[in-house]
């Protein structure tokens, strides 16, 4: 199945960042950039920020203007091409927060996703009853929302039934396998959902054990998302909002982090002897 993840403001928000380290690394004044495609210095700031289209001709001027490289030009022009189609989570927006509707759109585009989680399973990943479970009792979810909260989680997943599926590496701290979220059952049905979606050639997904006192993890949990035609990202959410890093060094950073936390962690083979323990005991517990 074709599964094309269009999302406006996300393209917008990559190919504003492109035109804002493009003039930033060339020493050009927001001013003159302006000048150079005939517009005003506030317009040239909300194309920096993503919060207008921008026109694949004044992208493509603005970027030869700084002397980018040709292929690097015809990158970021083709992401603003694609900028005015329809968001394919438009049925979901109502339960969005608008500080996340800018990850979902990223995510969505994204070819490969790393991310550690230290308190639950990565929502890739989640049931629909270990969702429920998890965001019944949010802060942020209405519970007359809940039900549609937990079709916008099931609706980002696109490790299988897609021709092109997300390439997912997972890192988690051992005690989300045994936090009993929804109780024995829809944790034990969790569990083996993990087991079925590892023996996918695109998910690589390990337990980091508790006896690893210190690792780059500690910190808090993180995502990195990588694409086809666009630099990547760091995503460090908080419990109102969320960062967006995309400065080279930053993302050099987390992306090292998720290098050492894969190899501080068990092997893939000894994840799943872990998760067949607690399969084990959750079944005991039933």
């Amino acid at each position: 199945m074709r599964d094309e993840r269009f999302d406006p403001s996300a393209l917008r928000f990559l190919v504003g960042h492109d035109l804002r380290s493009a003039r930033e690394l060339a020493r050009v004044k927001q001013a003159e950039a302006a000048k150079h495609i005939g517009c005003t210095p506030a317009k040239l700031s909300y194309m920096e920020s993503g919060k207008t289209q921008q026109a694949p001709d004044e992208v493509a001027a603005l970027l030869r203007y700084y002397g980018v490289k040709v292929e690097d030009v015809d990158r970021t022009v083709t992401l603003a091409g694609r900028a005015d189609h329809g968001t394919w989570w438009a049925p979901f927006g109502e339960v969005l927060p608008d500080w996340f509707k800018t990850f979902v759109g990223l995510e969505g585009l994204a070819t490969q996703q790393f991310e550690y989680a230290d308190k639950v399973l990565p929502g890739q990943m989640q049931t629909p009853d270990y969702a429920t479970a998890l965001l019944g009792d949010s802060l942020h979810i209405p519970a007359m929302d809940l039900a549609q909260s937990v079709r916008a989680r099931m609706a980002r997943q696109r490790l299988s039934g897609t021709d092109n599926p997300l390439q997912l590496s997972a890192v988690v701290e051992e005690a989300a396998l045994d936090r009993p979220v929804g109780g024995p059952r829809v944790m034990r049905e969790q569990l083996e959902h993990l087991l079925t979606l590892m023996d996918q050639d695109n998910v690589r997904f390990q337990v980091i054990p508790t006896q690893v006192a210190v690792h780059d993890g500690l910190p808090g949990s993180f995502i990195v998302l990588n694409f086809a035609e666009a630099r990547g990202i760091a995503y460090v959410e908080y419990h109102t909002g969320a960062l967006y890093l995309q400065d080279h060094p930053q993302v050099d950073l987390y992306t090292l982090a998720a290098d050492r936390l894969r190899q501080k962690a068990y092997t893939t083979e000894d994840t799943a002897a872990a998760i067949e323990h607690r399969i084990s005991q959750f079944k005991n517990m039933e």
